[in-house]
C-alpha cells in the first residue's frame, strides 16, 4: 500500500473510530433527535456548496431524488438518531461493536436485495462474529428487559447497525444506476434530516442549541471531519485500493472506539470482553481475507 494510501487509511479509520466518543459530547442541552438534523444539515450546506463552487452536476430526475432520499433515510437520519439515544445509556466503544455488525447484515441484505451470493466463509465469519457480541455484551442479554435502560440502548443500537446496512445497501444501488457519489450524497444529507425534522415536529421536540465549547466543539468535528473529511478520505482509498481491501477500515473503527472509550468514559473491561473483541475482529477477518481472494 502506497504511503498516500496509508495516509488516507489512517484518517478515515481514527476519524470515524472518534466520532462515536464525539458524539457524547452531544448528549445533555439539545435533544438527540434535533443534534442529527443540526449535523447533517450543516454537512449537506457544506457540500451542496463545494458541488457549487466545483461545478458538479446537480440535474437529476425525480425518481434519483426518491433514491437519494430513501438514502438519506436510511443512512443520514433514522439510524444516527438511534445511535445518540443508545449512546445515553451504553459506553460510545460499545455501540462501535454493535455496528461491527454491519459487515455482516451487508452480506446477507447484499444476498435478499441484490441477489448477491453468500458463501460459506461468510457464515463461519458471522458466527464468529455473533458469539463475539454475545460475550461483550453477556450481562445485558442475560438479564434482557426493555425496562433496563443498557438492554433497550443494546436493542436501539442493534436497530440502528440494521437500518445503516439497508442505507449502504441503497447507496449500493445507487451506484449501479450511475449516480454520482459526491451529490448523491450531498442531497441524501440533506433529506435524511428534512425527514427528521418532520418526525421532530410531529413529536413536538424543542430547538434548542447549546452553546458550550463541547458541544460546539463536537458537532463541528463530526459535520465536517466525521461526515466530510473521513468520508472524502475514505472515497478516495476505495477508488485507488478498491472496496475489499478498503473495508478493513471497518474493522479497525470498535478497537481505535473502545480505546477511547476506556481513557475517557472510564469503560472496564472484563474476560468476556476481551475474548468477545477478539472473536468479533476473527469473524470480520475472515470474511473480509476469504472475500479479498475470491476477487483476485
Amino acid at each position: 500500500m502506497k504511503l498516500k494510501n496509508i495516509l488516507f487509511f489512517t484518517i478515515s479509520s481514527l476519524i470515524w473510530g472518534s466520532t462515536w466518543l464525539a458524539i457524547k459530547f452531544q448528549l445533555g442541552v439539545v435533544d438527540p433527535l434535533v443534534s442529527v438534523i443540526y449535523r447533517f444539515f450543516l454537512a449537506s450546506l457544506i457540500l451542496l456548496l463545494y458541488c457549487r463552487i466545483t461545478s458538479l452536476n446537480m440535474k437529476f430526475t425525480l425518481k434519483e431524488h426518491g433514491y437519494m432520499a430513501l438514502l438519506g433515510i436510511l443512512l443520514f437520519g433514522i439510524n444516527y438518531w438511534l445511535v445518540y439515544l443508545a449512546e445515553i445509556h451504553l459506553p460510545s466503544g460499545l455501540v462501535a461493536v454493535v455496528f461491527s455488525l454491519i459487515i455482516f447484515l451487508n452480506i446477507i441484505n447484499g444476498a435478499i436485495f441484490l441477489r448477491s451470493k453468500i458463501r460459506l466463509y461468510v457464515v463461519y465469519g458471522a458466527v464468529i462474529g455473533i458469539i463475539g457480541i454475545v460475550l461483550v455484551f453477556k450481562e445485558e442479554l442475560l438479564f434482557f428487559s426493555l425496562s433496563s435502560d443498557n438492554s433497550f440502548a443494546l436493542l436501539l443500537a442493534v436497530i440502528a447497525a440494521i437500518l445503516a446496512s439497508f442505507g449502504n445497501i441503497t447507496s449500493a444501488f445507487v451506484q449501479k444506476k450511475k449516480l454520482p457519489v459526491v451529490q448523491t450524497n450531498a442531497f441524501a444529507m440533506f433529506y435524511g434530516p428534512f425527514f427528521m425534522l418532520l418526525i421532530c415536529l410531529f413529536m413536538g421536540k424543542p430547538f434548542n442549541f447549546d452553546l458550550s465549547f463541547s458541544y460546539i466543539g463536537s458537532l463541528l468535528y463530526l459535520t465536517i471531519f466525521g461526515s466530510i473529511i473521513a468520508f472524502s478520505s475514505y472515497l478516495t482509498l476505495l477508488g485507488n485500493i478498491g472496496a475489499d481491501k478498503s473495508a478493513y477500515v471497518t474493522l479497525v473503527i470498535p478497537v481505535i472506539a473502545l480505546i477511547l472509550s476506556t481513557i475517557f468514559e472510564d469503560y472496564h473491561w472484563n474476560t468476556y470482553a476481551i475474548i468477545g473483541v477478539f472473536f468479533i475482529l476473527i469473524g470480520n477477518v475472515i470474511i473480509l481475507k476469504k472475500r479479498n481472494r475470491n476477487r483476485l
